[in-house]
């Protein structure tokens, strides 16, 4: 498994209170300070309620994302879809780059449309796919004092993209929105912005004045096993939903509806932002470091355990985490259960590596290894020719972009969007040529290469994670067999120990 260390400041307390989340502007990549100004004002966009991306193109998009969500992910759980008539505007934590929205998209059935970073809309392969998506960009207040955008071209732009947004939410489509905006690695919500809770007030002002269904903001669990490996686990959650309140007079309603750009009052802005927070952070990971998540964790299997019971998946773990963190766990069992966590994190472990009892699993794996060796083999004559180069290259970029671990999987996700939509039928249509030749054939042979590279490419990754599970198994059986592992099993029975006692 392609895994790397991610090294945190840690903060000394829950962040449950949008006063106390941190509020920094995002750290700018060298993309994000080019303003490509002229691709801006050329991205589509409509103020009648019309989704402006490309409808044919969303559909091949989506076929596309479940090829891509197959690939990046090895278990998923999502909960049931929300039902509701009027438009839906899906908030998150945004710690993993693309993949979050991707996740989003992936976890309901209505068009998306979607707001994000201006470079996003505009540079060579990533705004090819986003402009036909329909996205809309911002200019984010970093750019802007940073010298590197004009304030006029940045209101011009913002607006125009709000207004999009507000009236495709107000005609019922979904949108997606990362409210802290910017993409970060601590494992709590940051400061929200303001601008997803301008335009839903004011796509609720057009739905009134249209005679819709309200719009409501849906809170959105995302939970990744680690974010930034390859092959993670994923269990999307949804919140209470928010009601978007109507404000304004009716004139106000219609100016609106008709195109004109009104800012919502700010002592209605910032309730709404308020009450956002408060509903997700409770559906975030909300610790004040990935340690202390570890912790509870880990502190959630042993309270398992002691009941009886395994946690078989992880959606169980995530809200066996949430039970030890609402139960504010006494320090000295919180501290011995980061010492034990951390110790297997640093092995690239997890709780799951612990028996009922405590000790660290010893268990042989040779079998994975010599079926998972057997798989990838059999498949790599296809997989790697229709595919290895895209993945090569997103591991590649993926270990050595300028946006932070946080973006890592992104690459990998480019890399899996981008080998079915445009990959895939060059290569399968070359190879074709020479064997079939340029005969009327030659189409077919290209549609019935494509889902030959796709099964291919599943046995693949099921021989690697086949591998994957031989490693861990042998780190187990190292670390079992040190004076670390000891000293782990040994805090572990202590752990056991107060938690009876707790009870």
């Amino acid at each position: 498994m392609t895994r790397c260390v991610l090294n945190l400041n840690p903060t000394p307390a829950n962040v449950s209170d949008a006063d106390e989340a941190p509020n920094v502007l995002p750290v700018l990549s060298s993309s994000a300070t080019n303003i490509n100004s002229r691709k801006l004002m050329q991205v589509p966009w409509d103020h009648s309620g019309k989704h402006p991306g490309n409808r044919p193109f969303w559909s091949l998009l989506t076929n596309t994302v479940d090829i891509a969500w197959s690939y990046l992910f090895r278990r998923v759980e999502i909960d049931h879809e929300p039902t509701h008539e009027g438009g839906l505007v899906y908030a998150s934590i945004h710690i993993n780059g693309l993949v979050d929205p991707l996740a989003i998209m992936k976890s309901q059935s209505r068009r998306i449309i979607s707001i994000g970073r201006h470079d996003i809309m505009t540079m060579p392969v990533i705004g090819w796919l986003t402009r036909r998506m329909g996205s809309q960009p911002v200019i984010r207040k970093a750019e802007i004092e940073g010298g590197f955008a004009d304030k006029e071209l940045a209101t011009k732009i913002n607006q125009r993209s709000m207004l999009t947004m507000a009236n495709c939410i107000a005609s019922g489509h979904a949108a997606i929105v990362m409210p802290e905006g910017k993409s970060h690695q601590d494992s709590h919500l940051h400061a929200l912005r303001t601008g997803p809770l301008r335009f839903t007030l004011n796509a609720a002002s057009i739905a009134h004045h249209r005679g819709l269904d309200n719009p409501m903001i849906q809170p959105v669990g995302l939970h990744y096993r680690c974010h930034h490996w390859f092959r993670t686990d994923i269990y999307v959650e949804f919140g209470e939903p928010l009601i978007i309140p109507l404000v304004g007079e009716e004139e106000t309603h219609r100016r609106v509806s008709e195109g004109e750009w009104i800012e919502p009052p700010a002592e209605h802005v910032i309730p709404l932002k308020e009450e956002l927070f408060d509903k997700l952070s409770p559906i975030t990971p909300d610790a004040p470091d990935w340690e202390t998540y570890r912790a509870w964790h880990l502190l959630g299997h042993r309270r398992a355990n002691q009941d009886g019971s395994i946690l078989s998946s992880y959606k169980e773990e995530v809200l066996a985490a949430r039970e030890v963190r609402d139960s504010s766990p006494t320090d000295p069992v919180l501290n011995k259960a980061r010492e034990v966590a951390q110790i297997l994190h640093s092995h690239d472990l997890d709780s799951r590596s612990l028996d009922s009892e405590g000790r660290i699993k010893r268990e042989s794996s040779f079998f994975s290894a010599i079926l998972g060796s057997l798989l990838m083999l059999l498949s790599s004559p296809i997989s790697i020719p229709s595919t290895g180069l895209q993945a090569f290259i997103g591991w590649y970029v993926g270990d050595r972009t300028d946006e932070g671990v946080d973006a890592r999987t992104t690459h990998h996700m480019i890399g899996a969007v981008f080998s079915p939509l445009l990959m895939w039928p060059l290569i399968s249509f070359i190879a074709g040529i020479f064997v079939v030749g340029l005969e009327p054939v030659l189409l077919a042979f290209v549609i019935l290469s494509l889902p030959v590279f796709h099964i291919s490419n599943l046995v693949f990754l099921r021989g690697y994670d086949l591998w994957v599970d031989y490693g861990d198994a042998k780190r187990r059986n190292s670390l079992a067999n040190s004076e670390e592992g000891r000293r782990l099993e040994e805090v572990t029975t202590q752990i056991d120990s107060e938690l009876v006692v707790l009870k």
